[in-house]
Order: structure tokens, then C-alpha cells, then sequence
């Protein structure tokens, strides 16, 4: 192509209903980021408003590759055939496509100036939602492989006077607690390298503030995350001009990948957004989007589960699990899951240190069966649903014995145990067959199970395939992701109408990637109220409250040992998708009752938890309180709930301004899960304005540690 045609395309926009990310080609065929923000009506004038000096232009190429000008942190980085680790990728063409109503699709298609090397850039942009998705398609044609050493799915390039970033990190049972932080000079990495389990301790998600720290409805945020369960990498490089690059993909550690000759290798989606008003509109955008795009039934309202696990652990019997179910039914628990201990009957799973891989059900427990156990919930009016673990094995099974050689190993090395267990290799197509069938026979066999609560318990550690030849070894990393899918993939087409739930050893797996898979994720095995308040203030950011399973269980809390009352405890998690972890037979009767209430409450206002707009009013970091609402598109419901986390004085009672409301409509006020006849909101039954309650707010008399309070708001016509 001459130099003045390709001028004439060299802008290439890609916008959504109000951003505008904008790129171009120069006359050699180098493709830059030139804009990222609010949407441009003209975005060829910015070639004009914002020049580019030479030294500038190196530092935005649109996909830094090494061997470039670009001295950073590549995202693209490949060996050739012939061993030239260089690579020089130059303008072919672009193309936009209009998939639907809603998406554009923006392919950016560059060749290196020497060898029959391709990539395209491909983004996706959905119009409605103002969000942008980024992949990298990467095409060998050479005479022989290319092993890819960078491989990252997000480039972008930004500009500021400050840069506050946010992120999400934990540990088991302490999962997505958030910090903020303002990056300097030099390179902040956050990665994983457990191969699986990999947001257990990062998340690979973030929000980026430019020039101040991050506000919720205020200031420039740009905010991202990556569609990948296997390991990660996200990457913030902040250089001498005081420019930011950010890449974001699969971590590279230990994982170069050979691309034979005529194949091509496909990136994870990175999902992203820019808000000029803060940390509140990301959250909602990825929340419209997540639910439209990247969740499975986002429509569709979940139902109220009790999980059979802290009641009951792996002692049980028939009479136990019917027992539960009847009282599950009273109380107008949906939903019963029988968590672990089932399965198994040479090693019978009693514990955690046998029979994980060995899906017989256990004779001596369930005598009966598994349908003995679903006819008895469906006469309760209920549904049945089971936990499975099927990508571990314990070495005390029958699965170990028969097939030691479908376990991750590290050759010529003792294997390391982690909770007794060992990881099956999903890089070989007869364990990703395996895997599929004791799911699809648990389902096809007994048809009316209706929910799968799937549970990974450890990472990697026994780095090694031996289905993987020895030269391929580092294709481990990915390739066990990549089967999992396809596992994931090949159950939901069988079984459309089937819930599945993401858990691993809780919040491993809250990704976007497991996600387009399952309607829901564990968010963490912690059901303490208290670390709920936290744990789930960070997860909102970027994970809708329908997918977020939020359970109430019992006092004092099986993990921290916290004492709280049930309606701090039904006040928390029915902020997400309230489900309930206990012994039902151990509460009182005035405890039944109150639950009821609550669960009978929380079905009637679910619609606006599940599928309403998040607003975040009062963050638990910044004050010794917490408050955040929902609100619905059409703004005519919405439901607040606020809790404290500590003692304030008599005459210290918060006014929390509310958000995302009609101004000049007029909202009666209700309060909900009360439990005595002294109310904590004054005004309650009362009618109030929009514009009042956001200007002024509503004051509420929650002063105590533990003490909480639910409002419902309703357009009164």
C-alpha cells in the first residue's frame, strides 16, 4: 500500500456510546495508540491536537513487540524459525464489522516486514455497555515453529499527572481484599503462578485513576480485566516521559509456546472501560456487560441454595440430608446442594485424605442413592443439586491406582500433596474425556440433579506432563486452561438448564473466563458476616451480585470464630445470591422464623439485587461503616443496606446520601428484616423525594458493632 492511501485510513476508531479509543497508522505502517477517554465526534482531529514527536511515537506503539524501538516490558515477544528473536510489525489493513445492534468489531491486521508472521489485533466494542474487549490473534506461516515467549491480550498506552491504582488481593478465606496505590517509576507486576486457583490470592482486574486517587463518582478511571483462569499478568510500566503502558494477558512464566507452522494462536479476552466520573460507572459496565455477555442465564434471577457443607462436613447419612432438606424447605430455601463426602466405597470419602476420583456413590451413607435423595426434595417442593471435585485425586483412590500416569508430576521428584489431593492433567484429551464423563454421567443418570457446585482444591505444584512431549513441557501452563474449557464448554451444550457453580477452595476462580461457563462463583469459603462486608465490597468492583454466592451460617463463625447476629448475617449476604450454610436443626424456633422472613423477603426484592445497578455509597475502608444500593434501569426500585463495623457514640448516627435515583420522583421508604419494634430508620413507611434523598440523605440509627439495616424504595405514582 502507497504512503497516501494509507494515509488516508491511517485513524482508526473504535467507539462505544460514549468512549472513544482511537489508534493509528503512519506512513511506514507503525500503528499507535493515539486516544483514550470520552467519545470524539472527529477523531482525525486529534492527529492535529495531539502530535506526536519521534520519541513519543515509540513509546505508544498499539502492540509493543521486542526487537522494536520500544525499549519496555513487550507484549508480543516470539523466536522465529530460523532463531531471530526480533520481531517488526507493520499496517496490512483493518476492517470493522457490525456483528449485531450492538457490537462492532475492529480488526487491525500487521505483518512483520521479513517473515510470513501475522497478528491481528481484534477488539470489540459494545456500544450499550461502553465497553471495549481486546484479543491478539498471532499467525505463523513460517517454514517451521514460532515459540512464543509475550503473549498479552491488552495494550494500552495513557497518559497523566498522577496514576492511583487498584487492585484485589487475599488468600484463602480472606479473598478480594482491595488496595489502592500510586505507582512510580519502574514496572508493578501483578501475576499468578498457581496454575489453578489463580485469583485466590490477585485478581486479574483493575482500576486505574488518573490524577488522584480513585473516587466512586468521580474522576478519570480507566478499568480492566482479563477472561483467563489459568496463570496471569498484569503489567504497569511508568517511564521517564511519566507515561503509563499497561499489558495485560497470559503470564508468559515458564510457559513458551511452539506455534507450527500454519496455525494460529489465540489470546483471552481483556475486557475494559474509561469513566470520566469515577469507580461507580466501571462497576456498573462491566455488571450490564457481564450479565448480557460473560455470564451464563444473566437474566435469569438465581435461586436461594443451602449448601449442606458447614451443617453437616462429611458426616451424614439419609436421615441427615432429608432432615435438612424439610427444614430447608420451611424456611423457603429453593435450592438443596449436597456439598462433599458422597462418593467413594473401596476408600470412602469420610474425609479429605481418600476417594476424591472415585464418583461411586457411597452404599453405606446413601444406601438409597442419589434419586432417593431428589425424590425427597422435590415432595419438599425444592431442587437437588451436588458438589463435585473432578479435576483432583486423592492417592488413596482407585482413579491413582488405575491411572498414575493421568497426574501432574514432577519427574524424578517426590509428588507434593496439598489437602491430600493431587491435580489431574487436563493437557491430556483421555482426562479432559474422564473429567466430562463423571459430570455428564452424574447428570444423565439422575436428570433432575438442577445445580453443579464445581470445587478445585489446590494449586500446582508438581510442575510436570506426562501426556505433553519433552519439548513441549512449558505448554502445561495453558493447555490445562485451554482443556478445562473445552470440558466446561462440552457440559453446557449437553446440559443448558443445568446451574453451575465456580468454587475453588472458594474465590479461586472469580474470572471472567470461568464465568462465561457457570451462573455463579463461590466468592470465598468465609461466611463470616463481618469479613463479608470487605470480601464482597472488593468483589462488586467488577463481578455482578447475581453471580456472588453470599451464605448465612452459623454462630460463632466456623472460620474466624466471629459471633454476629442473624440479621447482620441475612443483612450481608443478601447483598449477592443469598444462599444459607448451617445445621437448620440447630437454630431456634424464633430463628426459623426469622429466617424466614428474611429469605421470603429477599425473593421479593431479588430482581433488583440480582439485576440492578450498583451503587457503592459508603466504603468500609475509609470509615467504620458500610453502605451500598441497588438500584433498577427503570429507577422505580431500589434497596439499601448499610451496616457498622464498630462502636459510635449515642449522638453518631450516619446520613448516608443516596444514589442512582429520579430526582423528581417521589420514593416511599421501607424497612426490611427489622427485628423488634424499634426501627433504625425514622422515616420509615414515610415518602421522600429523590432529590432529598440524594442531597440529604437518610439518617440511620446504626450505631452499635454488627448492627445493620435493609431500606426498600419504591416509586410511589
Amino acid at each position: 500500500m502507497n504512503a497516501d492511501a494509507l494515509d488516508k485510513k491511517r485513524v482508526i476508531a473504535i467507539d462505544t456510546q460514549n468512549t472513544s479509543l482511537v489508534l493509528m497508522a503512519n506512513n511506514k505502517g507503525f500503528v499507535f495508540h493515539k486516544y483514550y477517554g470520552e467519545r470524539q465526534a472527529t477523531p482525525e482531529n486529534l492527529l492535529d491536537v495531539i502530535p506526536f514527536d519521534k520519541m513519543r511515537m515509540e513509546t505508544f506503539e498499539a502492540l509493543s513487540v521486542f526487537g522494536g524501538e520500544y525499549p519496555g516490558e513487550p507484549s508480543l515477544k516470539a523466536t522465529h524459525a530460523d532463531g531471530n528473536m526480533t520481531t517488526d510489525l507493520r499496517y496490512q489493513s483493518h476492517t470493522q464489522t457490525k456483528i449485531d445492534d450492538n457490537i462492532v468489531e475492529t480488526r487491525i491486521r500487521l505483518k512483520d516486514t521479513y517473515y510470513p508472521f501475522f497478528v491481528t489485533l481484534v477488539y470489540r466494542a459494545y456500544q450499550a455497555e461502553d465497553i471495549i474487549t481486546s484479543q491478539v490473534f498471532i499467525e505463523n506461516k513460517e517454514d517451521g515453529a514460532v515459540v512464543l515467549e509475550n503473549f498479552a491480550s491488552f495494550d494500552l498506552v495513557t497518559e497523566g499527572r498522577e496514576y492511583w491504582l487498584t487492585h484485589f488481593h487475599g488468600a484463602w478465606a480472606n479473598e478480594m481484599q482491595m488496595e489502592e496505590e500510586k505507582l512510580g517509576k519502574g514496572i508493578k507486576i501483578i501475576d499468578s503462578k498457581k496454575g489453578v486457583r489463580t485469583t485466590q490470592a490477585e485478581n486479574p482486574s483493575f482500576m486505574l485513576s488518573l490524577g488522584q486517587p480513585a473516587e466512586e463518582e468521580q474522576g478519570t478511571v480507566i478499568g480492566g480485566a482479563l477472561a483467563w483462569s489459568g496463570n496471569y499478568r498484569l503489567c504497569f510500566e511508568l517511564d521517564s516521559l511519566n507515561i503509563l503502558h499497561m499489558n495485560a494477558g497470559m503470564n508468559p512464566f515458564g510457559s513458551a509456546y511452539h506455534v507450527e507452522s500454519g496455525k494460529t494462536f489465540e489470546t483471552p479476552r481483556f475486557t475494559f472501560t474509561y469513566s470520566a466520573n469515577g469507580k461507580g460507572p466501571v462497576t456498573r459496565r462491566f455488571h450490564r456487560w457481564a450479565r448480557r455477555y460473560s455470564l451464563r442465564d444473566g437474566d435469569m434471577p438465581r435461586p436461594v441454595v443451602l449448601n449442606s457443607w458447614e451443617g453437616a462436613y462429611f458426616t451424614f447419612d439419609e436421615d441427615t440430608l432429608t432432615k435438612m432438606m424439610t427444614h430447608a424447605a420451611g424456611l423457603g430455601v429453593e435450592m438443596f446442594v449436597l456439598d462433599d463426602g458422597w462418593f467413594g466405597n473401596k476408600y470412602p470419602r469420610n474425609n479429605d485424605k481418600a476417594g476424591l476420583g472415585d464418583w461411586q456413590v457411597n452404599k453405606k451413607k446413601l444406601p438409597r442413592g442419589i434419586d432417593y435423595l431428589i425424590d425427597h426434595a422435590e415432595k419438599e417442593g425444592i431442587k437437588f443439586g451436588i458438589w463435585v471435585e473432578p479435576e483432583m485425586v486423592n492417592p488413596k483412590s482407585e482413579l491413582a491406582e488405575n491411572h498414575p500416569d493421568w497426574i501432574v508430576q514432577r519427574p524424578h521428584r517426590e509428588l507434593l500433596e496439598m489437602r491430600h489431593q493431587l491435580l489431574l492433567d487436563l493437557s491430556n484429551p483421555a482426562v479432559q474425556d474422564f473429567v466430562f464423563k463423571v459430570v455428564d454421567d452424574l447428570l444423565v443418570k439422575h436428570p433432575r440433579i438442577a445445580y453443579i457446585k464445581w470445587d478445585a482444591n489446590r494449586h500446582v505444584q508438581n510442575f510436570g506432563s506426562p501426556y505433553l512431549p519433552a519439548d513441549r513441557q512449558s505448554h502445561l501452563w495453558i493447555d490445562y486452561t485451554r482443556g478445562l474449557y473445552s470440558v466446561y464448554g462440552r457440559l453446557m451444550a449437553k446440559h443448558p438448564k443445568v446451574i453451575f457453580q465456580a468454587c475453588s477452595s472458594g474465590g479461586g476462580r472469580v474470572d471472567f473466563g470461568a464465568l462465561a461457563y457457570h451462573h455463579e462463583f463461590c466468592a470465598s469459603d468465609n461466611t463470616d458476616a463481618f469479613s463479608r462486608i470487605f470480601l464482597q465490597w472488593g468483589t462488586s468492583h467488577f463481578y455482578p451480585a447475581m453471580a456472588m454466592g453470599a451464605h448465612v451460617s452459623g454462630s460463632p463463625n466456623h472460620q474466624t470464630g466471629n459471633s454476629s447476629p442473624l440479621k447482620l448475617r441475612f443483612d450481608v449476604a443478601m447483598s449477592g445470591r443469598l444462599g444459607v450454610e448451617l445445621q437448620p436443626a440447630d437454630m431456634t424456633g424464633e430463628e426459623m422464623e426469622y429466617s424466614k422472613k428474611c429469605i421470603a423477603e429477599y425473593k421479593r426484592i431479588r430482581d433488583v439485587v440480582q439485576l440492578g445497578d450498583l451503587y457503592r455509597l459508603v466504603s468500609p475502608y475509609k470509615e467504620d461503616r458500610s453502605a451500598l444500593m441497588y438500584v433498577t434501569p427503570e429507577k422505580n426500585r431500589a434497596v439499601v443496606f448499610a451496616y457498622s463495623t464498630r462502636y459510635h457514640s449515642r449522638q453518631d448516627h450516619p446520613t448516608v446520601k443516596l444514589h442512582g435515583l429520579e430526582p423528581d420522583r417521589e420514593y416511599k421508604v421501607k424497612e426490611l428484616n427489622s427485628t423488634s419494634k424499634s426501627k433504625l430508620f425514622n422515616g420509615n413507611g414515610k415518602t421522600f423525594s429523590g432529590n432529598f434523598l440524594m442531597n440529604n440523605g437518610v439518617q440511620l440509627k446504626i450505631r452499635k458493632a454488627n448492627e445493620s439495616v435493609v431500606l426498600e424504595l419504591t416509586e410511589v405514582k
